[in-house]
């Protein structure tokens, strides 16, 4: 395969003069434009390779520039499954329990799917293309699985249709349904294209995610290179699937006959109706101090320990402890907020009485805020760890600013003016002889979505005026490169859900569809940039065409929103009783229940009776402040002691590491922090040899499994018969009901009720 080749013109045939030479070699000038802890300053680094080991052992620092890419074979499997994924993700969206087919499901299927087509399909040609031009492609695989994966999850708007239609009764045609969807998701791709100068061209946007699928693809595909390093031991191909085919086997056990092994809080079962005890060490409303799972997804929830760089893991579980284990008791057992008359941690909001806030009671006929019915009823409680959650998202925003602005601001200036060619790594030089995608490619796409996004909020009745449209995409368009730095270095994205919700409620108070929709174009137009980004990173580093990613994308995204929208319009028009709590085939719609409570209680309620001056959560609203101040500290530390371990230290990602929680818990927390240790410090510091061949292959060969396991149990045991396998058997015996039987599953509170008969204000 071709490449840049190692010219090593100092070579001699002794080991010292060999080393001598690579010392002298290029070393990767990106070290100067900000402290990057992910780098290894002290590795010996050669000008045809990346100075990130994660990077070089996941990553080919080759190229063939003739492989075939964008084929007839490539297209035609990669709309396939745009048409299947999306459609089948979106009919079990709302059906609870619900079933997602992810990337990675397409990721392996294809290899064989495209092996097939090479060796049955005849060879020739059409339009000049040929139908089988040879041996299935690693581009070929990654251009479907991109395809794949461009939308294979619900689209944010399609829920927005649905809540208008289940809380708002109101039903808009194909035309508008279409025009948002395509907006919300169209608009985060241009911003996406834009900003990949700052975000996948510099070697420090390393993306450890990608990391793992790049290593499976070239495991896959049997791709040799340096990176892999030299260790002997059976090979990353037969690792894989002993990997893959012992979590496939293992999943079964805490997902289906032995659900205690996924919630194993042991400790609880010892004394199940303390609820001290059941608050400090139970996982469905404690802070999980039994520390352990035996249960891959509920680990890699939060994303794959073995992806993190360990350093970033650090500062999440820092947070963790901090906030959650040491600041959580002590507002909890204080009574600060109430907390007492509440369970300590859950991702419901609750009234006066403890019981679930009933929105329903404090609406009027039209859906919007009836001040004496709230008066009359009670002012919204959260619990602990659920307000503390907001307070550190509040941090999150702001420490994000400052971090970018005191250790990033050289990176961006020299990046703004910096073209691919003269990236300082091998992988940019590489990607250098494509066509790139010139930016007005993208600037037409963003005019034609803004024009689609205008229409609807002003054609159809939204509440949204086209002011608080720009305001939603300034703050989307402000934040994508400070949060997709953080998150290319980190693996750690933070969410912009919180602080929109926040603006919109003080902007535009009792409008919960203009609510909805700021959100959406503020906070997922930002998420999907950083997809989108993060796809064209993967395609990057596997040496994809930019123009053939780009229509990949381009098309995959309009096909799956179209395809989604068509299979949510057939099962509201033909599933009858859809989204009723007691719909009986499940259809009960548990996402759109979330989204339309939240609709109410940020855009009817308001944030206002919340946060504001002399409300119960005014508090939190500090937060901000000490988000702005805590980076600012850090910064002025490391100057005078540069190599200490404050460089180390990271405030957004502590604010934001905790952000999943809820409905994230310390189930998903704890176990992934020793998960991380173990592999991304222990291993890779004592054993790097193992660690560079197997880590991310491991990674990758549990996800797989737990990913085919979960659609066999699913298909095979629990959607047959209305759920009635096993009901009457498996399901009975002690090791799936020990961890039920407990105060941390009943989300016991410490405090009954006053003699009053409410908590809380007596005025609100």
């Amino acid at each position: 395969m071709a490449a840049y080749p190692s010219e090593d013109k100092h070579s001699t045939s002794t080991l010292d003069e060999k080393l001598d030479a690579e010392k002298q070699a290029r070393v990767v000038p990106a070290v100067g434009e900000f402290d990057d802890p992910n780098l290894d300053k002290e590795a010996v680094v050669l000008e045809d390779d990346s100075p990130y080991p994660e990077v070089r052992s996941a990553v080919a620092n080759t190229d063939d520039p003739d492989m075939p890419v964008s084929t007839i074979r490539a297209w035609t499997i990669g709309l396939i499954w745009s048409i299947i994924i999306p459609g089948m993700n979106q009919f079990f969206f709302f059906r609870y329990p619900a079933i997602t087919v992810g990337g990675i499901v397409a990721q392996l299927l294809s290899f064989p799917l495209g092996r097939l087509w090479a060796r049955f399909m005849p060879q020739v040609k059409i339009f000049g293309m040929s139908l089988n031009p040879g041996p299935f492609t690693v581009k070929e695989h990654v251009l479907i699985t991109i395809m794949a994966t461009v939308g294979y999850q619900s689209a944010y708007a399609t829920d927005i249709i649905a809540v208008q239609r289940v809380y708002y009764n109101q039903v808009y045609n194909f035309s508008y349904q279409w025009m948002l969807v395509m907006s919300t998701q169209m608009i985060g791709f241009s911003i996406g294209g834009i900003a990949r100068r700052f975000l996948v061209a510099p070697p420090s946007m390393i993306w450890p995610a990608n990391l793992v699928t790049c290593a499976l693809f070239n495991t896959l595909h049997s791709q040799q290179y340096s990176g892999m390093g030299t260790r002997g031991g059976i090979s990353r191909e037969r690792f894989f699937t002993y990997a893959f085919l012992g979590s496939l086997v293992w999943y079964f056990f805490p997902n289906y006959i032995f659900g205690a092994l996924g919630f194993f809080n042991w400790v609880c079962w010892i004394a199940p109706d303390n609820i001290v005890v059941n608050q400090l060490f139970g996982y469905y409303s404690g802070l999980g101090m039994s520390l352990i799972t035996f249960d891959w997804s509920q680990i890699a929830y939060i994303g794959s320990p073995l992806a993190t760089p360990w350093w970033a893991s650090a500062n999440v579980a820092a947070g963790f402890v901090f906030f959650f284990w040491i600041i959580t008791p002590i507002l909890y057992y204080t009574n600060t907020w109430y907390s007492k008359y509440m369970p300590m941690s859950s991702r419901t909001s609750f009234d006066n009485t403890g019981a679930s806030y009933d929105v329903s009671r404090v609406l009027t006929a039209d859906s919007t805020l009836d001040v004496e019915k709230y008066k009359a009823y009670s002012p919204l409680f959260l619990s602990t760890t659920f307000a503390l959650s907001y307070g550190l998202s509040f941090a999150s925003i702001t420490a994000t600013v400052t971090h970018t602005i005191l250790y990033f601001r050289k990176q961006i200036w020299i990046q703004a003016r910096r073209a691919l060619s003269e990236q300082p790594d091998i992988h940019a030089r590489l990607m250098s002889r494509y066509r790139q995608v010139p930016e007005w490619w993208y600037g037409i796409i963003f005019v034609t979505m803004f024009v689609f996004s205008v229409i609807s909020i002003e054609v159809w009745h939204t509440q949204m005026p086209v002011w608080a449209l720009v305001l939603a995409l300034v703050v989307a368009f402000v934040y994508i490169i400070p949060i997709g730095m953080i998150q290319a270095i980190t693996n750690q994205q933070i969410g912009l859900n919180v602080i929109t919700e926040l603006i919109i409620g003080y902007a535009l108070p009792g409008k919960p569809i203009a609510m909805m929709m700021f959100k959406t174009y503020g906070y997922i137009t930002m998420a999907q940039a950083l997809q989108f980004t993060s796809d064209f990173k993967l395609g990057h580093y596997m040496k994809i065409p930019p123009r053939a990613m780009f229509w990949a994308q381009v098309a995959a995204a309009v096909i799956a929103g179209t395809v989604q929208l068509g299979v949510q319009a057939w099962m509201f028009t033909n599933i009858e009783g859809m989204c009723d709590p007691k719909q009986k085939d499940g259809f009960i719609c548990p996402s759109t229940e979330v989204f339309g409570t939240a609709s109410i209680i940020w855009g009817v309620v308001g944030p206002q009776r919340q946060f504001s001056h002399g409300q119960i959560y005014y508090g939190l609203l500090f937060f901000f402040l000490v988000g702005a101040l805590a980076p600012a500290a850090t910064y002025l530390i490391s100057l005078k002691w540069p190599n200490s371990i404050i460089k180390y230290i990271n405030f957004p990602v502590i604010f934001s590491g905790v952000g999943y929680i809820p409905p994230a818990s310390a189930l998903n927390y704890v176990p992934w922090t020793i998960v991380a240790f173990i592999f991304n410090y222990v291993i890779r510091r004592r054993h790097f040899s193992w660690w560079t061949k197997y880590n991310y292959i491991l990674s990758a060969g549990l996800d797989s499994g737990v990913a085919i396991c979960a659609i066999l149990i699913f298909f095979c045991l629990q959607y047959p018969r209305d759920g009635t396998i096993g009901e009457s058997t498996i399901m009975t015996w002690w090791g799936n009901t020990v961890m039920t039987k407990t105060a941390d599953y009943n989300s016991a509170s410490l405090w009954p009720l006053p003699e009053k008969g409410y908590f809380g204000p007596d005025t609100w």
